[in-house]
């Protein structure tokens, strides 16, 4: 339930009950997975169905007093992050809980409990059964943190990398055999480290940016490996991940181009120059060049560090874009006003044939953005409607 309060939006929820095999052991067969939760409960059932102790603090706003049912407020003391219950029984539960364990451990300067840290690698396949739309979300928040690099870190000490990105740092877990312990010292983990660091300068950091860091050794190795053109052989190398977080198309395209045009920034020809200018232009070039510049330094390539230079100038120069409603700046008094004018100029028009009209600005415009993709990454990079 959504309430409007002082013009902010709260999300209100009741009382839930605890489900009955919350009071046993865990059966080892049994499914325990979430599917429907709203069953009314008492205060002290619903704190008790949480995840954490740290999360089951109640505020009585009649005695400006916290409630506490099941030992939150000592954790958080302690500095201790633990499972209410038993930890088998809470990941099959829910699996994400396992990667909001870790990331408010980091978050938070927390220590994992013991046993909830064996738990969360005994159950970390239990996460392929794990919502893709929550996932997602959940990746998105680490992003924010500033942390993301030590949330990672504690997320491949405890083999989730395994699972979630496993394309991804299969290379670097097979080279390296302490690669939880020493993740940070890895290239993914040098590039989220920085990352982080612009973040907490202030500079803007998307998740298309995070996801092309991540992907950034499994690109590579492909271009190198693939006898093929491009285009194709990154979306070949990008589709098993993309197949299993169910990328939504418009994600797909975008990181497609993020990775298509990475060679474009060792160019450092006329700053003017009339094709610079044009990618320049692109939407996804700010994320282009930020993953470029992020990899320079991670790689401590000094080539690439001066063509990220050369490059910044173009970033700090591009015009921010401002947004227009109802079609553009002018007022809607003005657009009357001037098409009044031009009917008396012109006088009454045939109506056109808006069939034809819209079938060949459809053509047009089909053929506006072959022409455009094709300038950018070359005459293989799939048209509007090829799936990525």
């Amino acid at each position: 339930m959504h309430i409007l309060f002082r013009g902010k939006v709260i999300e209100v929820s009741t009382f839930r009950s605890l489900p009955d095999y919350r009071l046993g052991k865990a059966v080892e067969d049994q499914d325990y997975l979430i599917k429907r939760d709203n069953k009314f409960g008492t205060p002290q059932e619903d704190a008790a169905r949480r995840d954490f102790t740290i999360n089951s603090l109640y505020y009585d706003v009649r005695n400006d007093s916290i409630i506490d049912y099941v030992g939150g407020f000592e954790d958080i003391r302690n500095k201790v992050l633990r499972v209410i219950g038993d930890p088998d029984i809470s990941f099959r539960e829910d699996p994400v809980r396992m990667l909001r364990a870790v990331k408010f451990a980091e978050i938070l300067g927390l220590n994992i409990e013991k046993t909830t840290s064996k738990a969360i690698r005994k159950h970390k396949m239990e996460l392929e059964k794990a919502s893709s739309s929550r996932m997602l979300e959940e990746y998105n928040k680490i992003f924010r943190t500033w942390k993301a690099s030590l949330i990672f870190q504690g997320m491949a000490e405890h083999g989730l990398l395994e699972v979630l990105f496993r394309e991804a740092f299969e290379k670097e877990r097979k080279r390296n055999s302490n690669f939880g312990d020493r993740f940070l010292e890895t290239s993914i983990g040098k590039r989220l480290a920085i990352a982080d660091k612009l973040l907490t300068e202030r500079e803007e950091m998307t998740p298309h940016i995070f996801y092309s860091l991540i992907f950034s050794d499994l690109v590579s190795e492909a271009l190198q490996k693939e006898n093929m053109h491009l285009v194709p052989a990154i979306k070949n190398s990008l589709e098993p991940i993309f197949n299993r977080l169910e990328t939504p198309k418009k994600d797909k395209d975008r990181l497609i181009k993020i990775f298509a045009s990475q060679q474009r920034f060792l160019s450092t020809e006329d700053e003017k120059s009339s094709q610079n200018n044009f990618f320049r232009m692109k939407d996804y070039f700010y994320d282009a060049f930020m993953v470029f510049k992020i990899g320079a330094i991670a790689e401590n390539d000094e080539k690439a560090i001066q063509s990220a230079f050369f490059w910044e100038i173009s970033v700090r120069k591009r015009p921010i874009p401002v947004k227009r409603f109802n079609g553009g700046s002018r007022s809607n008094k003005n657009r009357n006003r001037n098409f009044q004018k031009n009917r008396e100029e012109t006088g009454p028009r045939d109506r056109p044939n808006r069939r034809e009209e819209n079938q060949n600005s459809s053509e047009s415009e089909n053929q506006n953005r072959r022409k455009q993709n094709e300038d950018d990454f070359g005459e293989n990079f799939p048209n509007s409607g090829d799936e990525f």
